[in-house]
């Protein structure tokens, strides 16, 4: 009788068996719509008239820069300059409104460190006009923030976040007989949710009209619930919603304590 036991393939073996899945296909980039670029245009020599010699950079941001241009986007402009500046306005170019916000450089440099939006606002930022270098370095600089990740949050911090979150479902509960005022408190409590999601999982804000798919991809069953919260047909529905998805995302975060 043969005796000889023939010994277990290694791991090498069975992944020399294995054959490479193929990346899929990167999808082109979609063009800008007609007439975008000239359009842009207008918007960059109106910022460069007004703010002049202290002009050090403009970028453009948002469905832009994210080549997600649909019929009714803004052009989205950042434009900054020497000094201090914290200005913002809105102009009709063409078809299309220009939000232009302006801010001086070192201050968004320096925000970086602790912003919760800029560095994923900035990351696919496009570069219009850049003196010096400075918005390249920035950008650069965006980019290692990035792939730090976020500031880290405290537990005094998570504590917050569940308790003002709570307190909204818990005014909406007191305030059923007024629907207007409920389904507005509501509102409320979904985007400091939404808000509260991205601070207790770490990840960077995402564009609004990627929450709902990025929350999905990373969390499903609170996704579904967020779904189900939105589209509810009544105001007992929602708030029954409300606290199914308030309890998933807080489950980890203890209450405040009690001193009475």
């Amino acid at each position: 009788m043969d005796t000889h036991t023939t010994s277990a393939p290694t791991r090498e073996e069975l992944n020399a068996e294995l054959l490479e899945v193929p990346e899929p296909p990167e999808q082109p980039e979609s063009p800008p719509p007609p007439g975008f670029e000239d359009t842009l245009d207008v918007a960059l020599r109106h910022v460069k008239g007004r703010r002049g010699g202290d002009l050090v950079g403009i970028i453009l941001v948002g469905s832009g820069a994210r080549k997600a241009l649909t019929l009714h986007s803004d052009i989205d402009l950042i434009a900054l300059v020497k000094g201090e500046a914290d200005n913002h306005e809105i102009l009709r170019v063409g078809d299309r409104l220009a939000d232009i916000r302006y801010h001086g450089y070192q201050s968004v440099d320096e925000d970086l460190a602790y912003s919760l939006r800029l560095p994923s606002l900035l990351r696919k930022g496009r570069i219009l006009y850049d003196h010096d270098g400075i918005c390249a370095k920035l950008i650069e600089k965006v980019h290692h923030q990035f792939r730090q990740g976020p500031p880290s949050i405290s537990i005094n911090e998570r504590i917050r976040l569940k308790a003002e979150c709570y307190h909204l479902l818990g005014k909406t509960q007191d305030l059923v007989d007024k629907p207007g005022t409920a389904h507005y408190l509501l509102t409320l409590f979904y985007e400091d949710c939404i808000a509260a999601f991205f601070r207790l999982r770490g990840f960077w804000l995402v564009a609004p009209v990627d929450v709902h798919r990025f929350m999905f991809s990373r969390e499903p069953a609170l996704a579904d619930l967020a779904g189900q919260f939105l589209t509810a047909p009544t105001l007992a529905d929602r708030l029954n919603f409300g606290y199914q998805f308030a309890d998933l995302l807080f489950k980890d975060v203890p209450n405040p304590a009690r001193i009475d």
